[in-house]
């Protein structure tokens, strides 16, 4: 089959579907990844076709941060979806099935009524409501009882299908499809696949059929790609290091960042290596090393502990590494997994990106490195989740269609 993934964001909202694709395509299946033009190099790297999505992520981050009202967001975001609804509608021209993921979903389904192909969610959080727990990016806390939690994430479904309306509406127009009948949500298509662990997110009991906990999807490695020597000198020079790094978070706040960095690691007294993102971060110190993007599967199990911001990709890629965490999150489904680090017994209480200080990060990174019980519970939960094999569920699927 011709098979297109269709996803949208940063590099977390993107590398996961490279090994879901490279499975694919070992399955014998031709597979393309539609994705922002930034991660063609990480897509082709790992022998799959790239179809590039219009539209800018990292400039859409730097919008909504200077965005002076509401209105002026929802503005961006709305031009923002445009493009990309005609960028998914080419992408998907010629394609036999679509997987998608939850963001551009609404017009991955409208893609595929327009061309007859079906369509399969394939998500990283989750993305149905349930009594269990309020949805990642849902407000109010961690827990509000059976019913609240229900509402918030029914709340959290017509929120972001309100956003994406105008966009989804245009859209059925252009392809001359019928108005929808209801509002159209990632949540609508069946079936759907989460790509994380359920050992992390157990499936909800109420969740309805068709809507099934995978296991996670991991990142395939691009075939070409070998650690810096400077990288591999600083690993042998001492101890493991901490790795720090904040993903596509804080575009422009690297120099702020970077001196708490510097002084956070000081004052732990550790070795780190600092990933630059999309902040621009760098830290200083002898015992510091700043590095670009590189394989988190490489890395993170030669480091002691992992600070991150708490993204779908980076959890997953600490919890496969088996060392404890110091959660940093700061928007979207980052408190949702910050939340479930520390309720897993891998990390410390998390430690909000807008409030972080010197102080707060240098103690976290203590903690990790001398509670015994991280450590241990990282290791066990590694363990076991190195049994699971997600991608394979999906496969399997994709067969089913094929011979059906």
């Amino acid at each position: 089959m011709r098979i297109l993934i269709v996803t949208a964001g940063s590099r977390g909202d993107v590398a996961p579907y490279t090994g879901l694709g490279l499975r694919l395509l070992t399955a014998g299946h031709e597979v393309a990844v539609a994705a922002h033009p930034p991660f063609a190099g990480l897509i082709g790297g790992c022998g799959l076709d790239h179809r590039p999505l219009p539209g800018d992520p990292r400039e859409l981050i730097r919008t909504r941060a200077r965005a002076a009202s509401w209105e002026e967001t929802r503005a961006a975001l709305a031009a923002f979806l445009d493009r990309l609804a005609d960028g998914v509608v080419a992408a998907a021209d010629g394609a036999d099935l679509v997987l998608t993921a939850f963001g551009p979903a609404a017009l991955s389904r409208a893609a595929g009524e327009a061309y007859g192909i079906p369509v399969i969610g394939t998500y990283l959080a989750p993305a149905c409501a349930t009594r269990e727990f309020p949805l990642a990016g849902a407000p109010g806390g961690d827990d509000l009882g059976p019913d609240g939690n229900l509402a918030a994430g029914r709340r959290l479904l017509a929120d972001a299908g309100a956003l994406q309306a105008g966009a989804v509406a245009g859209l059925r127009t252009r392809l001359g499809l019928p108005t929808a009948t209801s509002q159209p949500t990632g949540a609508d298509i069946r079936p759907v696949f989460h790509g994380f662990s359920p050992l992390v997110v157990p499936r909800p009991a109420d969740w309805p059929p068709q809507v099934e906990v995978a296991g996670y999807w991991w990142p395939a490695r691009p075939r070409d790609w070998r650690p810096p020597a400077e990288l591999v000198d600083f690993l042998r020079a001492g101890p493991p290091p901490v790795f720090i790094g904040f993903g596509s978070m804080a575009p422009g706040e690297g120099e702020r960042l970077g001196e708490l960095v510097t002084a956070a690691v000081a004052r732990a007294g550790v070795r780190a290596v600092v990933q630059a993102g999309w902040a621009g971060l760098s830290a200083a110190g002898d015992d510091v090393l700043t590095v670009d993007d590189l394989p988190h599967d490489w890395l993170f199990p030669r480091t002691a502990a992992v600070v991150h911001h708490a993204g779908a990709g980076t959890t997953a890629a600490g919890l496969r590494a088996g060392v404890p965490a110091v959660p940093v999150p700061a928007m979207a489904d980052q408190p949702f997994w910050a939340a479930r680090l520390h309720r897993l017994g891998v990390a410390p209480r998390p430690l909000p990106l807008d409030a972080l200080t010197a102080e707060s990060l240098g103690a976290a990174i203590t903690t990790c490195l001398t509670e015994p019980a991280l450590r241990r519970r990282a290791a066990e939960l590694a363990h076991e989740i190195a049994a699971e094999d997600g991608a394979a569920t999906v496969v399997a699927h994709v067969g089913a269609v094929r011979e059906g």
